[in-house]
């Protein structure tokens, strides 16, 4: 992707809208639209790296209900002819093709590599890189299941959207902060699967979300991890002119 001069990429992860209750999440995406309507005055193209909804599936003719404003938002920014990628989360890890059709957003469901003006780039939500957590990526299986989601998806949608927050809030009560906590260069688990990756391929920069604070840590001297934070506390992004990559936080 060539960048025009004076344009820039956003890359945003980590909203969880739907989480803990309907009034933070409404505070939460009103901030993130009024985010998205300035920075598409120079946006070349936005990355959203995973977990936009606390919870989403799509049945063959429902989705979830709600976030209307950020949808509206994001298909506006679609039709000005800005290129949306999307990444799934661990807890959005259910989308299909309707965001890919309603936004006209390119989906992902694995980590990928761009060529983004003169840097390589290795872009992916974060969640089951790296050595442990062997317990979620027995879960991770399962939920990705081709035969589980079919199953699922014999759930009436007031079931099975009710019984899928309930258990999307017991995860987030088991961990509590953990995930904003950076436990050191030895035991974070992405930075130690971007040293192995680094030594495969050739990558500028590591972005990632999923963990939920925002950190640019360098791998080694040609080599950056960037975690991109989150919404909910830290309302922190990453911005790409071509040449640099930084993080910021958005204080409106």
């Amino acid at each position: 992707m060539e960048i025009a001069p004076g344009k820039k990429i956003y890359f945003l992860s980590d909203f969880h809208l739907g989480a803990p209750n309907q009034v933070a999440s409404r505070k939460r995406e009103d901030r993130l639209v009024h985010f998205l309507n300035e920075s598409k005055k120079d946006a070349a193209a936005f990355f959203i790296v995973g977990d936009i909804f606390d919870f989403w599936f799509e049945y063959k003719t429902v989705v979830p209900k709600g976030f209307v404003r950020i949808l509206g938002c994001l298909a506006q920014i679609s039709d000005a002819g800005i290129p949306i990628h999307l990444f799934t989360g661990n807890h959005d890890l259910w989308m299909k093709d309707y965001l890919a059709n309603e936004l006209n957003a390119k989906v992902y469901f694995e980590p990928q590599t761009f060529q983004l003006g003169s840097k390589q780039f290795y872009i992916g939500h974060g969640d089951g890189l790296g050595p442990g957590d062997y317990g979620y990526k027995r879960l991770k299986k399962i939920f990705t299941n081709p035969i589980c989601k079919w199953l699922f998806r014999w759930l009436h949608p007031d079931a099975g959207i009710r019984l899928a927050n309930y258990f999307s809030a017991k995860s987030r009560a088991k961990t509590g902060t953990a995930d904003e906590v950076f436990l050191g260069e030895e035991k974070e688990w992405l930075i130690i699967y971007t040293k192995e990756k680094a030594m495969e391929l050739k990558v500028d920069y590591f972005v990632f979300g999923h963990r939920h604070f925002a950190i640019d840590f360098a791998i080694n001297e040609s080599t950056r991890y960037i975690n991109l934070g989150d919404w909910i506390k830290l309302n922190s992004y990453g911005v790409f002119d071509g040449n640099t990559m930084q993080l910021q936080y958005w204080n409106h």
